[in-house]
């Protein structure tokens, strides 16, 4: 009888261990689904550690790399991504899906990168000149850096380029304290000024910050104003949206949960937008004026980005990835100025002196 039943405890045992390995299995499969390429972590890692928040975080950015791609495949119906994993030697790796040439968008990149490793001395100088005490052993600061960056520069002018990043850190000091922080945003950059589509954008990222707090909506929108700012050229590079970084505070799960709810408005704050000008005429001098706005867009990136920075000086970056948010095709010329009371020189007003366009 002790043997019968040690029998059936094994044969319920095993049965359960089967369906256990069948549920694993179809959640992999549901997960590969969901993505645009396996994640840098790996699946069974992801979900061993599922309830970690580096690994909820990795998750959030996969999903909002495949939302975002998906978004814009469904407008440009005739490119496609070019889906791009690859590997870092000093550890991690990333995903970098780009889209180049196709009818809607010139180019549009939303990349992914997890990357692990030793902070180098030049970037530990950045970090520390906001302010970060950051007492490393031996010199040495382990870091963990994960986040989805995605640059969309459409060709109609009437459509503006849209930016957005997500990102977590993790520093390991010498004593093993782990200091950890979020950051991102969401920013628009028109060619030509349209109040309605302002408003949208703005009231859709407002509504995500106000689900948390009132106060974060004012903060970062001006933060952002503030953070995307061409110093030599006396203009914003856009129209704004939201901007932070170093947050961490007041919890690692409330500050998580206000990113995941940024980062779930990319999509309906940009995509309705496209949808509603990407079929719009445009004349050759507009195609002009965009070109000379793509400049300024450039000018921005190379030389006050802090992320373009960062990933320049973090060994083993990947350059690619990096410039991705570079346009195909942008113009420079000399002492170009707009005439007075044109459509031009409308959104130079809005790029010097920024709007409120919520109240």
């Amino acid at each position: 009888a002790a043997l019968g039943g040690l029998g059936l405890a094994l044969g319920l045992w095993r049965r359960q261990a089967a369906l256990a390995a069948a549920r694993e299995e179809e959640e992999e499969k549901e997960l590969r689904q969901r993505f645009m390429a396996p994640p840098v972590s790996g699946l069974r890692e992801l979900r061993r550690r599922r309830r970690e928040l580096r690994s909820r975080m990795e998750l959030l950015i996969m999903e909002t790399q495949a939302e975002m791609c998906r978004a814009l495949a469904a407008l440009d119906p005739g490119a496609s991504f070019a889906v791009d994993s690859w590997e870092r030697k000093e550890g991690g790796g990333g995903i970098s899906c780009v889209l180049q040439d196709g009818e809607v968008f010139e180019k549009a990149g939303v990349n992914v990168s997890v990357v692990s490793g030793l902070l180098s001395e030049e970037a530990a100088r950045q970090m520390r000149s906001r302010g970060k005490s950051l007492k490393g052993k031996d010199g040495k600061l382990p870091f963990c850096a994960m986040g989805v960056s995605s640059v969309i520069h459409p060709k109609n002018p009437h459509v503006p380029t849209m930016h957005f990043n997500y990102r977590y850190f993790e520093i390991e000091e010498a004593d093993g304290t782990i200091q950890w922080w979020f950051g991102g945003g969401t920013d628009l950059t028109p060619t030509y000024l349209n109040e309605e589509d302002a408003v949208h954008f703005h009231k859709t990222l407002k509504e995500a910050c106000d689900k948390h707090d009132l106060k974060l909506y004012p903060k970062y929108k001006k933060w952002c104003d503030d953070y995307f700012y061409i110093k030599h050229r006396g203009e914003r590079r856009g129209i704004g949206g939201i901007f932070f970084d170093d947050l961490d505070s007041p919890s690692k799960e409330e500050v998580f949960q206000f990113v995941k709810s940024c980062a779930k408005a990319v999509v309906p704050c940009y995509i309705p937008i496209v949808k509603k000008h990407c079929h719009d005429s445009f004349t050759p001098e507009e195609k002009l004026w965009q070109q000379l706005r793509r400049g300024r867009y450039v000018e921005f990136n190379l030389l006050y980005d802090r992320g373009t920075k960062f990933g320049l000086l973090t060994p083993g970056s990947r350059i690619e990835s990096i410039l991705m948010s570079l346009p195909l095709t942008a113009r420079w010329e000399y002492m170009h100025n707009p005439p007075e009371s044109s459509k031009e020189a409308e959104i130079l007003e809005v790029l010097r002196n920024p709007k409120d366009w919520v109240h």
